[in-house]
C-alpha cells in the first residue's frame, strides 16, 4: 500500500502538514498532505562548496546541479552516477600516467580510506595527506591512529598533522613538500547540511559546516529554535520526525557535553538506523493514541513516546586501508581517544566485506541479510547501551 513519488521536496509545511514536491517528469510542483512525516534527507560532505558538493554523494538537488562541477551529468539517475564514476576513474588514470601529486585534505576515516585506495590502485601517484588534528582518524583511539599511520608510512604516503589547510598562502604548499601546489586536491573535511526545504526556524544556527541541521527533541520530533515541537496536532503529539544525518545529531543542554541529554552522535549508518526504529515506534504510538483511542500497551502500561539515547553502535568504526587491510574500533563515544581497536589487518578486511555483502542483501530483502541484521535494531532485551530494557 506504499505509494512512491519520484521527486524533490522543495518545502515542508509543519502547521498544515503538507509537502511541496517537484515530480521528476512534471513541469509543475504538487502539494501533498500527510498525517506523519519522517525526514531522512542525509547530508553532504563538501564543506568548502556552496552546495556541499563532493565525490562521496551525488549532486541531486535542482538548485545545486547547475552550479556544480559536473552539470553535464544528472546523478539523480543510476546511469548518471555511473558515468560520473567512470569520468573520475579516467581522470585518476591520467594523473597516474603523469606521476602527478595528489593532496588529500582531512585525515578522518574518509580521507584515510580514499588515499589508501588511491595508493593501492594507482602506484605512480605522489600522495600527501594533512589534518589540523595531531593524528589521523580524528578523535578515535591512538592505537588505531598509529596503526593507520604506520600503514601509510609503509606505502609511501606523506602525512602532516597539526596542519591547517590554507590554499591562499604560498608557503603552505612549501611546508608540506609540494612547491607550487598539487596537481589534484581532494577535500575530505567534515559534513555540510542540505536541508534546503526546511524553514530556518527549525534549523540550527551552529554545528558542523556552519549549521543548518534539523533540530529535534528527545523523541526525534522536529522542534524550533525556541524548543517547541514544530508540527504537533490538537492533542499535542508530534507528527514530523528527523532521523539520520539530516538532524542536529544531539540534544544539547547547559554545561559540558557529558551532561547533555544526548551528546553529539557521529553521522554514520548505525545511529540513523536506530533513530529510524525509534521514530517509527513513536508514529505507531501516536496513531494508536490519536486515531484509535488506545491509551495503554498490551501489558496495561500507559502508552508513552520513546526517547532517543546515545546508541552504543555509534562507537563502531571500520576503516579500510586499501582492499586488503583495515582496522575496527568499538566502544568509542563523544570523548576524544575513547574506544578500543579490537580487529585489524586482513581479518578486519574480511569483516568489512561480510558487513557490506550482508547489508546489501538485507536491503534487497534477502533472508541471510535479514537474519544477520534484524535484531541489531530490534533487540528484545537491552542489557547495555542506553536503550529501554525491553526494547522498542
Amino acid at each position: 500500500g506504499c505509494k512512491f513519488i519520484w521527486g524533490e521536496v522543495t518545502e515542508l509545511n509543519g502547521a498544515d502538514r503538507t509537502a511541496t514536491v517537484k515530480p521528476m517528469f512534471a513541469q509543475e510542483k504538487e502539494t501533498i498532505d500527510f498525517d506523519f512525516c519522517v525526514i531522512a534527507a542525509g547530508c553532504n560532505f563538501g564543506v568548502f562548496h556552496k552546495w556541499g558538493e563532493s565525490l562521496w554523494f551525488p549532486t541531486i538537488h535542482a538548485a545545486a546541479r547547475p552550479e556544480g562541477s559536473w552539470p553535464h551529468i544528472d546523478e539523480r539517475f543510476l546511469e548518471g552516477r555511473r558515468r560520473h564514476i567512470l569520468e573520475e576513474y579516467k581522470a585518476i588514470q591520467d594523473l597516474n600516467a603523469k606521476n602527478a601529486s595528489v593532496l588529500v585534505v582531512g585525515a578522518g576515516f574518509i580521507g584515510v580510506e580514499w588515499i589508501t585506495e588511491l595508493e593501492h590502485f594507482f602506484k605512480n601517484l605522489k600522495l600527501t595527506i594533512i589534518d589540523a588534528l595531531p593524528q589521523c582518524l580524528g578523535p578515535l583511539p591512538a592505537k588505531a591512529a598509529t596503526y593507520c599511520s604506520k600503514y601509510m608510512q609503509r606505502h609511501g604516503i606523506k602525512e602532516f598533522y597539526n596542519m591547517k589547510y590554507n590554499a591562499k598562502d604560498p608557503n603552505f604548499y612549501n611546508s608540506i613538500g609540494i612547491p607550487g601546489g598539487p596537481t589534484k586536491e581532494y577535500v575530505c573535511i567534515g559534513v555540510k547540511a542540505s536541508n534546503y526545504f526546511m524553514p530556518k526556524e527549525v534549523l540550527s544556527e551552529k554545528g558542523p559546516g556552519g549549521g543548518g541541521w534539523i533540530l529535534m527533541d528527545m523523541t526525534l520530533a522536529v522542534k524550533t529554535r525556541e524548543g517547541k515541537v514544530w508540527s504537533k496536532d490538537e492533542q499535542g503529539y508530534p507528527r514530523i520526525f528527523a532521523i539520520g544525518d539530516c538532524n542536529y545529531g544531539c540534544v544539547d543542554g547547559p554545561g559540558p557535553m557529558d551532561q547533555w541529554p544526548v551528546p553529539a552522535i557521529p553521522k554514520i549508518s548505525y545511529p540513523g538506523e536506530e533513530e529510524a526504529i525509534i521514530a517509527i515506534k513513536n508514529i505507531e504510538k501516536v496513531e494508536k493514541l490519536v486515531f484509535r483511542n488506545i491509551k495503554t500497551s498490551h501489558f496495561g502500561s500507559p502508552l508513552q513516546l520513546a526517547t532517543m539515547h546515545w546508541p552504543w553502535g555509534a562507537g563502531m568504526f571500520a576503516t579500510s586501508l586499501g582492499p586488503d587491510d583495515a582496522c575496527f574500533v568499538a566502544g568509542a563515544n563523544w570523548q576524544k581517544n575513547s574506544g578500543l581497536m579490537c580487529v585489524w589487518g586482513s581479518p578486519c578486511a574480511v569483516q568489512k566485506e561480510i558487513i557490506e555483502a550482508s547489508k546489501v542483501d538485507e536491503c534487497a530483502y534477502g533472508i541471510v541479510g535479514r537474519l544477520i541484521w534484524h535484531f541489531v535494531h530490534h533487540t528484545p532485551v537491552h542489557l547495555f547501551g542506553g536503550g529501554p530494557r525491553w526494547g522498542y
